[in-house]
Formats: C-alpha cells, sequence, structure tokens
C-alpha cells in the first residue's frame, strides 16, 4: 500500500483539445485561468513533443506561461525562453553562523548596495546605477572569455552589438532581482543573489522573438498567439539563435558569479572577520532552453520559471521578500522533464500589488528584515506571491529540501 501512495501522481491533467496534454504540479495553489489558456495554446503546437509540465508558481507570462516546461522538436519558441535569458539564481554557504553577525544589519545592507549596481536610471544623459562607469579589472577579465563569441554573434547580427554587454556584468538589475543574506535552519549564514542576462540578453531575446514573428508571417504559418512565433531547425535564423541564446546563458552564469564574489568581499569587509564561502555553492537557470533527450526523442527543453532538477542536482526555490526560500535536491521525475518550480509565483500583477497594498503593509511584511521598506518596492510585497509552503507541497515529488533559508537583508533593485 506504501509502496503504491509514493507512485502516486502528484499531477493533474488538463483537459484540452491540444497536438498534446498538460500536466499541471497546481494542487493547492492558484492557477489562474488565463494562464491555462495560454497553456493549451502552446499545447495546441504541433512542434511541442509528449506534454507540457507545469509548475506551481505557474502565472501568466508574455508569449508562453511562466513556470512552464516546454519540450519541442526540431524547433524553438524564442518567447518560450523570454528576454531575460538565462535568468536564475546562486547561493553559497559561508562558514559564518548567525552569532558572527551584528545586530544592526544596515551595514551589511549599505557594503552589498556599494559592492553590488542595482536598480536603474532613467533619462538622457544620467549616469545609470545599475551600470558600471568605469569597468573593475575582474569584469574586463571575466568579459575577455565571453567577448570573442559575442563578436562573432555580433558580426552576424550588428542590431546586439549597441548593448549595455560589458557594461551590466556583474550588476543585479530591477524587478525581482534580489541580493540576501540569509540564515538555514541551523544558523548557517548564506549568500544568494538572483539575476540574469541584463540588457544584451534582453536585446538578443527581442531581435529573435520578431524575426520569429516574420518567418512565421513569410511561411503563412497561423499560431493561436503570434508570440509563440518559433524557429525551425535548418531555417535562415535557428542555429543563430541558438548560438545567442548559449551565449546568453553563460553571461548570465558569469554575471551571478561575478556578484556572488563582489558581496563575498563586502560581506567579509562589513563583518571585518574572514570566512569560507566554499562549503556549498548552486548556480541555476531558470529561464533557458537546453538539448535533452526525454520520452524517446531528442528535444529542445525550454525552461521558463522553472529548474532543472534531475536525481541528485541541486537547484534553488526562492520565496517572497519576508518569506521562506530552500537549497532543493532533484528527485529526476521523468513526467517532469526533470523539472521543478524556480519560486513562488505571482498571484497578482505588479499595478494590482501597488494599488492594493501600501508602505505599512510592506513595513509589516518584511518585519525582521533590513531591506528598503519604501513605495518603490510594494510590486515585491510577500502577498503579491502565491504561499511558498502550498507550492513546496504541490511537488513534492520534483525535489527534497535539503536546507529552509529565511532571509535577514534583502537587496532589490
Amino acid at each position: 500500500m506504501n509502496h503504491e501512495k509514493r507512485h502516486e501522481k502528484q499531477y493533474e491533467t488538463l483537459t484540452s483539445q491540444g497536438h498534446v496534454p498538460i500536466h499541471a504540479w497546481t494542487r493547492g495553489v492558484p492557477f489562474d485561468a488565463k494562464a491555462q489558456a495560454q497553456l493549451k495554446n502552446i499545447a495546441a503546437m504541433d512542434i511541442v513533443h509528449h506534454h507540457i509540465a507545469v509548475m506551481p508558481d505557474v502565472h501568466l507570462g508574455k508569449g508562453a506561461t511562466i513556470g512552464s516546461v516546454i519540450p519541442s522538436v526540431n524547433a524553438v519558441i524564442p518567447a518560450a525562453v523570454g528576454v531575460d535569458i538565462g535568468c536564475g539564481m546562486v547561493a553559497a554557504k559561508t562558514s559564518l553562523k548567525a552569532s558572527d553577525l551584528p545586530d544592526n544589519l544596515k551595514g551589511v545592507r549599505s557594503a552589498f548596495e556599494a559592492a553590488v549596481p542595482h536598480g536603474r536610471t532613467t533619462g538622457r544623459g544620467r549616469k545609470d546605477v545599475g551600470a558600471w562607469d568605469k569597468i573593475p579589472e575582474l569584469v574586463a577579465s571575466e568579459w575577455l572569455t565571453l567577448q570573442r563569441r559575442f563578436e562573432r554573434i555580433c558580426d552576424k547580427h550588428p542590431a546586439i552589438r549597441k548593448t549595455n554587454n560589458i557594461h551590466h556584468l556583474g550588476t543585479m538589475g530591477t524587478g525581482n532581482h534580489f541580493l540576501e543574506l540569509c540564515l538555514d535552519e541551523y544558523d548557517s549564514v548564506w549568500i544568494m543573489l538572483h539575476s540574469g542576462s541584463r540588457g544584451v540578453g534582453n536585446r538578443i531575446g527581442t531581435y529573435f522573438i520578431e524575426l520569429a514573428k516574420k518567418e512565421m508571417t513569410r511561411h503563412q504559418i497561423h499560431l493561436p498567439d503570434q508570440d509563440l512565433a518559433y524557429l525551425k531547425e535548418g531555417s535562415q535564423y535557428f542555429d543563430d539563435y541558438v548560438e545567442a541564446v548559449e551565449w546568453a546563458q553563460d553571461y548570465a552564469r558569469k554575471n551571478r558569479e561575478i556578484m556572488m564574489m563582489n558581496a563575498i568581499s563586502a560581506l567579509k569587509q562589513a563583518l571585518g572577520v574572514h570566512f569560507s564561502a566554499a562549503e556549498m555553492a548552486v548556480n541555476c537557470h531558470h529561464n533557458y532552453v537546453s538539448r535533452e533527450h526525454h520520452f524517446g526523442k531528442d528535444c529542445f527543453v525550454t525552461r521558463k520559471g522553472a529548474v532543472r532538477a534531475q536525481k541528485g542536482e541541486m537547484g534553488i526555490i526562492p520565496g517572497s521578500m519576508g518569506a521562506k526560500s530552500f537549497i532543493v535536491r532533484g528527485l529526476g521525475n521523468a513526467d517532469s522533464f526533470n523539472s521543478c518550480s524556480h519560486g513562488a509565483g505571482r498571484v497578482m500583477s505588479r499595478t494590482q500589488a501597488k494599488k492594493v497594498y501600501n508602505i505599512a503593509d510592506q513595513v509589516a511584511a518584511t518585519q525582521g528584515v533590513e531591506c528598503r521598506k519604501d513605495a518603490g518596492v510594494i510590486d515585491e510585497i510577500p502577498m503579491a506571491y502565491k504561499d511558498i509552503d502550498s507550492v513546496m507541497a504541490a511537488q513534492k515529488d520534483l525535489v527534497e529540501v535539503v536546507h529552509t533559508l529565511r532571509q535577514i537583508v534583502c537587496v532589490k533593485g
């Protein structure tokens, strides 16, 4: 009896007249009707292989649904990867304990803010606080590992060249990107951050989404949503897109590595103590495409707001500001294409959150966390997200929890 229970399917299948079924790990969590309709559009496409897997943090996205895992054969949907290509998480466990930290963490937050450019200044002629003005030596050195491939991409597609590429390497950005100091269940100190491929990734994504739309028009292929335009293998731009997207994913990983190095240095300086940060480190994408083999076919697996969770593979599932986050180990569930959620997932838009909540709500919701508590971050208030415990319960057959983290410092863009 126990054996049967262990193998009981956690997902529910959406009924659809589409080409493939939709398996959703959404028991006990909100699953918006608009997101369901968007997923049914994707399931109707004949390039999709076997089924679509939906994670418990699912919500409506532009083009493709956030929290979806889409396997496609001989084609890729650029909008399903999105414009924050390679966005993801990195976390490092330090040798510090909570007792090594000062009672007032404002100095730590200030040190993080000074070490990692974040946010954005808009307006012509004004220095952007979210980009490097003078390129640091570390950034210049790491850019050299990416530059040759970037130049090759730009030679074919000059529109990608004039972007914030080196000036954004090692920077955080805006929105839901963050840098945090956390404590685990043993009061060990962790540094965790969330970011992607910044301006250059955005340009690559936007540029190829438009090319894919033109390809659909040229071949008179009618789609349920024009943002689902795809590039077929062997077509004019397919190889160029795969080359550019793989480069942007490498840029995103490098971006997080540089920020982590700078955050560790900043924390050492702020505390005036030496510590190690090598005990456990996890760096994972959650907006990306990779070549994999599932259900008898080689395919391109697009995870938009999902983390790969192969058996034994480590991942990070962050909660919202003021909520818990999790370091997890994959269980290798084939039905999910070895995937899990990338976070809690929004239950309301940024605009709606600003209408519903105020600064007092933000202060109360982030009590005990050293962070911004002004009007500019109300759209990131914890109540705008799903309950992280419910999200974790819905995917207990996808991952196991290794560490539970709680935020004590949070820097938002």
